[in-house]
Order: structure tokens, then sequence, then C-alpha cells
């Protein structure tokens, strides 16, 4: 149901699909001015440009004339529209077939998904005040709506009628997809319930809708002021000059002239941590990270955790699921909680292990240090990890990060990289297109043709962090591609590097450039949709399957013909000195056994919040995550969880609640792919062109492990994944 879907991940915030090895998650801020009234709704509504289709190329949004005012009352006509295409179809006098219930569901609400689309997307990559006000109204007025039709009795009989008659319908394979699709998500939606539990559902999503708009909204602004104000500027001995200019227009900003502002990322640990050398700060800075929304004030998040854990637990039960998390696997590749556990906790030992020995690593040089200072000695603690963590891999590796930075300037790495490496294994191209309008002056629009020169997509990229934008990075589209209307996808990508002091140069990290190829795997994944019906098209699919794409172009990153076509300096244009590519190659796997752990701690913290019965009480926040971490044995007290339970946007406010896991799943699945592109010559256009066809294009038009093994020929191993985690030495 396509109109459904896109409501259902709107409403819980779902980043369609957030970076996945997130290796530059940054920061989570709030925005201007607190007393912005909320708009009122537009008058005229037949000016509101949200209430037609846009007369832009590829229907793309007309942000130029798009104001907040219009918002309101667009959903409103949006969901009035929807509901009686709903209506129509449940009330239909004639026989249910696919074309007059399951097609017409399809080509329902078209109004309440632009405006949808648009909101959304403008909640999380530039927020206002005067948004957040809109987002906690509307919220809950959507929750309603889809229950409404979730749960209609008429609808579902309909929808029955034709799943109990699939066999015998003469339906295509995709057709026969959509129609279990359709009727699976009713059924797990409540459509089955007596009149009673059904008004109970209603209750507890409503209010699940707005604790998880609540806690979203208290997480950006609780990163804000969780930032670390920095008065002396030798305090920030080890920042590079471009990063103590961006700290200084950072406090400048809040108007913190001649101060310097370190501002926090969505994650535990933060960028600063791996180069400042005063200790006392990094303890500090860390503290503020872990703390930002454990304060006791309005922005504290731990009483919305609490019930929202709860709830969740007690609309599983209504439905039948001994706990949420059975109740959310479902429908993903892994099925059941006990199959997500143990990916995890298989991987937990040899993960441990390796970063109890990158403890050892760093002690000695911690130790060595402090003797030929002769200074007191100290143990590492979480704080230090990144700092000493880089002073281990110059001894070992003789690689310094701020040797590599100028190596990859921004928009170099997206042109001669991201973009090239498309090109080769695709065939397509790019344009930029400066006469399509954008919601922020830093975007950037491309045209996308296909290997025949025909234009087949837009592609936005949004890249440096502000006060206005949540953290991390993601995908998602403004227009999703549609068989049935011929619709063309427009993608977008949203980033949280370092904007650079005007007229500098943006240079990334590796882990940067990374993530700049995992997003725009997913976008691939949205562009080469070639499927009949939206809700099943691109990037629908489930969440332990989703991240296979982008996680799968991280690849490319490393390829050594890709990696050459961009690593060049910015100022000289000279290619990266193959010593130091060697030695980037060789520190692949190098702080693996904390990256690993980390990311375990945090799934598995997760699914220990989500496999509550209903009848558990409310838990202290602080106490239930230590005893899960001690539990499933990863309370080292060097490598915290990636993200602690009070600022984990993505299971209390992003839509991967017990979801979490998935991007472990998808990694072997990612892993196991690119030994198949090794096995057959790598990077080339015969190799794309069947990843393309065999994966990227299909959406979710079959059972995804299906779809893997037709690729594959087998189920996917593990072996790769330990293998490229160094976790098999």
């Amino acid at each position: 149901m396509s109109r459904t879907v896109v409501l259902a991940a709107a409403i819980t915030l779902a980043l369609a699909a957030c970076s996945g090895k997130e290796s530059s998650g940054q920061e989570s801020t709030t925005v201007t001015e607190k007393t912005a009234p909320a708009p009122a709704p537009a008058a005229d509504a037949a000016s509101n440009p949200l209430l037609t289709a846009s007369t832009l190329p590829f229907q793309a949004p007309p942000f130029d004339k798009i104001k907040d005012a219009d918002y309101l009352p667009a959903f409103e006509e949006g969901m009035r529209q929807h509901l009686a295409d709903i209506r129509k179809i449940a009330d239909n006098p004639q026989a249910p077939t696919f074309d007059n219930t399951i097609e017409a569901m399809e080509r329902g609400g078209e109004t309440l998904t632009r405006v949808s689309r648009i909101f959304f997307g403008l909640v999380q990559a530039d927020t206002s005040d005067a948004r957040q006000k809109i987002q906690e109204e509307i919220a809950p007025k959507l929750a309603a709506h889809q229950d409404e039709i979730n749960l209609d009795p008429k609808l579902f009989a309909r929808v029955k009628t034709i799943y109990d008659q699939r066999d015998t319908l003469n339906l295509d394979p995709e057709q026969k997809r959509l129609v279990e699709r359709d009727y699976e998500e009713l059924v797990r939606a409540g459509a089955q319930l007596s009149d009673a539990d059904k008004d109970s559902l209603r209750k507890l999503n409503v209010e699940e809708t707005t604790l998880s708009t609540q806690f979203h909204t208290r997480l950006v602004a609780a990163s804000a002021a969780g930032a670390v104000v920095v008065d002396d500027k030798a305090k920030l001995d080890g920042l590079s000059e471009g990063d103590i200019a961006a700290a200084a227009d950072a406090a400048k900003a809040r108007k913190l002239d001649g101060k310097y502002l370190l501002t926090l990322q969505n994650t535990t640990q933060q960028p600063v941590l791996a180069s400042l050398k005063d200790r006392q700060l990094r303890a500090e800075v860390l503290k503020a990270s872990e703390t930002r929304a454990e304060k006791g004030d309005a922005n504290d998040t731990r009483q919305t955790i609490q019930r929202l854990a709860q709830l969740r637990a007690q609309k599983a039960k209504l439905l039948g699921f001994d706990n949420y998390a059975a109740y959310s696997l479902g429908d993903q590749m892994a099925k059941t909680p006990d199959a997500a556990l143990k990916l995890l906790t298989d991987t937990v030992p040899a993960a441990t292990a390796k970063a109890r020995r990158e403890v050892a690593d760093m002690q000695k040089v911690i130790d060595a240090q402090r003797a030929d200072a002769k200074t007191g000695d100290f143990k590492l603690a979480a704080s230090d990890w990144d700092f000493y963590a880089e002073q281990v891999r110059k001894a070992k590796y003789d690689l310094d990060e701020a040797q590599i930075k100028p190596y990859f300037e921004l928009d170099n790495v997206l042109q001669n990289g991201v973009f090239y490496a498309a090109t080769q294994l695709y065939g397509i191209t790019f344009k930029q297109r400066t006469d399509i309008p954008t919601y922020h002056a830093d975007m950037k629009v491309y045209e996308v043709f296909d290997a025949d020169g025909t234009s087949m997509a837009l592609f936005y990229t949004d890249y440096f962090k502000r006060d206005s934008k949540s953290g991390g990075a993601w995908m998602d589209v403004f227009v999703e591609q549609d068989g049935l209307t011929g619709a063309k996808p427009v993608v977008y990508n949203v980033c949280n590097f370092t904007k650079p002091a005007a007229g500098q140069p943006a240079l990334l990290s590796f882990d940067d450039v990374t993530t700049l190829f995992h997003e725009f795997g997913h976008a691939l994944h949205g562009m080469f949709s070639k499927v009949k019906y939206p809700s099943i098209a691109g990037t629908s699919t489930s969440r332990d399957f989703v991240e296979f794409p982008s996680q799968f172009n991280e690849h490319w990153a490393s390829d050594p013909k890709v990696f050459a076509h961009y690593a060049k300096h910015y100022q000289t244009g000279a290619p990266m000195p193959a010593e130091l590519v060697e030695k980037i190659k060789k520190a692949k796997t190098f702080n693996s056994g904390y990256a690993t752990t980390e990311y375990l701690s945090a799934a598995l913290l997760d699914l220990a919040w989500h496999t509550q019965p209903a009848d558990a009480p409310l838990q202290d926040v602080s106490k239930f995550e230590a005893d899960a971490l001690k539990r499933f044995k990863v309370d080292l007290a060097e490598v915290p969880p990636r993200y602690r339970s009070s600022y984990f946007d993505h299971i209390w406010g992003g839509g991967y609640s017990a979801g979490y896991y998935a991007y472990f799943w998808s990694e072997v699945l990612d892993d196991d792919a690119f030994e198949w592109f090794k096995e057959n010559g790598g990077l080339t256009r015969k190799n794309g062109d069947t990843f393309r066809a065999k994966i990227l294009s299909r959406g979710n038009t079959v059972d995804l492990a299906t779809l893997y093994r037709d690729f594959r020929g087998k189920d996917p191993s593990v072996k790769a994944l330990l293998e490229n985690r160094g976790l098999t030495e």
C-alpha cells in the first residue's frame, strides 16, 4: 500500500535509509529562536503549491514557492482526499478485483504522499521551530488517519478476498507480491482485532507517535545545548587550523564571539577526540556527549524512553506477539529476534577480544609516553581511545589522518569518485542543474542520464552540517519511481560534513568518503528502480535488506581504479603517493575491534529494550543499559555503545526500533556480494549491469532472500564480513 507505507515512514520520522556503517554520523543540533509561533494555515488553499502536482521537471518540489503556512492545510486536505479514495474502494459494490482494490489503493492519496515526503524531509534536514510545531500537531493526526484506513473492516475484507484467491487470479509475480504485502501489512496493523482491541491499538499508536516525535525534538535541542564551549584556544591544541576556524565560526553563530564551540554529532564518540591533546577537555567532551539528554531538564529523554519501550511491548501483546522485537522482525529477512541475536552474539567474542588487544596496544603507548615525561601513569579511558588510537596508527602504519585529508576534497570525491564509479559500473552520467529550486543554498541538484542518454532521475546533495539539520547521514526521495504514472525518481542525500570557512576546501576523512559512497548506494537503489507499483519500488524493502545496496557501494571507495581517480591533492592535483595508499590498505582493519564492539553494543541494547514483555515495569534507563551490556558481554569500560539509550535516535525517533541489527545483517549480504564481483572481474559494466538488473532495479517485488540467491547463486556467508573486519586474525 503505497500511501500507507509513506505515512508509516513519515510518522516515525524514518531516515529512509540512515547511514549504515555510519562512519560520519555527526551533529544533532537545534534550531533558531524558541519563541516562533506555528504559522497560521494558508487562507487560500487554491494557491497552495502542495495541493497540485509540481510543474517542474520530474515534478521536483517548488521549494521557492512553498511556505510553512502551506503545510497544515495541505496535510488536512491530503488526509481528506486519501480517506475519500479509500472509502470509495471499500464501498465499491462490485466484487473485489486486483484493479479495483489493490491497484486503486496504490493510486490513492497522491496529495498526502507529496506533502509528507516534502515536509518530513525538511523536518530532518532543515527544521525550524515553526516546522517542529507543525510536526507535533500533525504526527498524531497522521497516526489516527493511518489507523482509520488500516482498521477499516470493509477494506480488509476486500483485500482478504483477493489474497485468498491470489493463486487463481492469473496475477503476474509483482502483482502477487503486492497482494501478499498489502494483506500482511493490514494484519500486522491490527485489521483482525476486535473492535475493543482496535480502540486500544489506536490509543497506543497515537501515544507512540507523539512520544517518538517528542524524543526526536528533545534530542535535537539537547545535542545543541550540549556543545562544549572553550574559552582558550590553547586548549584546542592538536586540532587543525581548519577545525579551529570551524569551532570559532560555530561559536560566533551562537553569539559567543571570541570563544570556540565543539558541537556534538549524534554518536557517543566525537571527531575532535582523535586530535585534542588536552585530556581533561577530551573527558569533558565525551561526558557532554553521553549526558546530553540526561540533565533533568526539558530536553531529558529518559522518561520518554521508558514509556516508549513499555507501550511498544503492550502493542505487540495486543497483536499477538511475545514482545515488540518479535512483532517488528516478522516481516524482515531475519524473521525472529533469535536470528538477529545469534548473528550479533556470535560475533561478540572475536570483536571484544580484538578490542582488548587494541586497549593493550594503546596502554603501551600511554605508559611509554608517561615514562618519558616522568609524570604519573593513567589507564586508558573511553575519552582517550580515539586520541591514542591515532598514536598507535602512526606508530604501526606511519599513517596520520592529516596526511590523508588533502587528497579527499568533497567535490572532487563526488565527481571523480562516487559519480565515476557509477559511470564505470552502470554507464550513467550526471549534469548539474542550477534551475531547480532547493530548500537550502548549500545544496546542488544533478540530472542523471542512463547509458543511452535517457534522462532518468534528479539527485540532490545536502552535505554540510548546520543547526537546523539532524545528525547523521541519509537518503530519501521527494518523488518515488512509479510505473503506474511514469513518475521518475527525485532522490536526495544528506550528510553532516563540517562546512569549511569561506574560501577553504571541504576536506574529508576516509570515513567521510565512505559515507559519501554509502549514501549514494541508497540513491542508486532509488534511481534504478524499475517497478510498476510504488509501494514495493526502490528502497521500500525490509530494513535488514535496504542497507545492502548502500554498504555494497562503499567497497568502490577503496577500489584501486576508483581510488586512483579521485585521491588527488586539492591544491596540486597530484595523485596520492603510492606509499601513502599502501599505508591506508595496511591499516584497513585497524581499530576494527572497537568499531565492531561499539556497534554490537548498540544493536544488542536495542534488542534488549524491545524484547521486554508487556508486563515489565518501567525501567531505570542507566541500570537497564548497564545490565544489558553485562548480559551480552559487551560491557567494556573503554568501549561505550555507539549510541547510549538516551540519544539513540534510530530506535526511539527514527524508525529502526528493534532494527539496528539490520546494518550488520545487510553487511553480511554486501560483503558476500562483493566477493561475487571479485570472482567475476570486479569493476566492469557487465558486472554492474547484472547487479542493477538483479538487485538495484527490483525493489521489493520478490522475496528478498530469493532475490539475493538469484543474484549470488547461493545463500550469503558471514565469512567475508569477518575477514573484512579483521576478526579472523
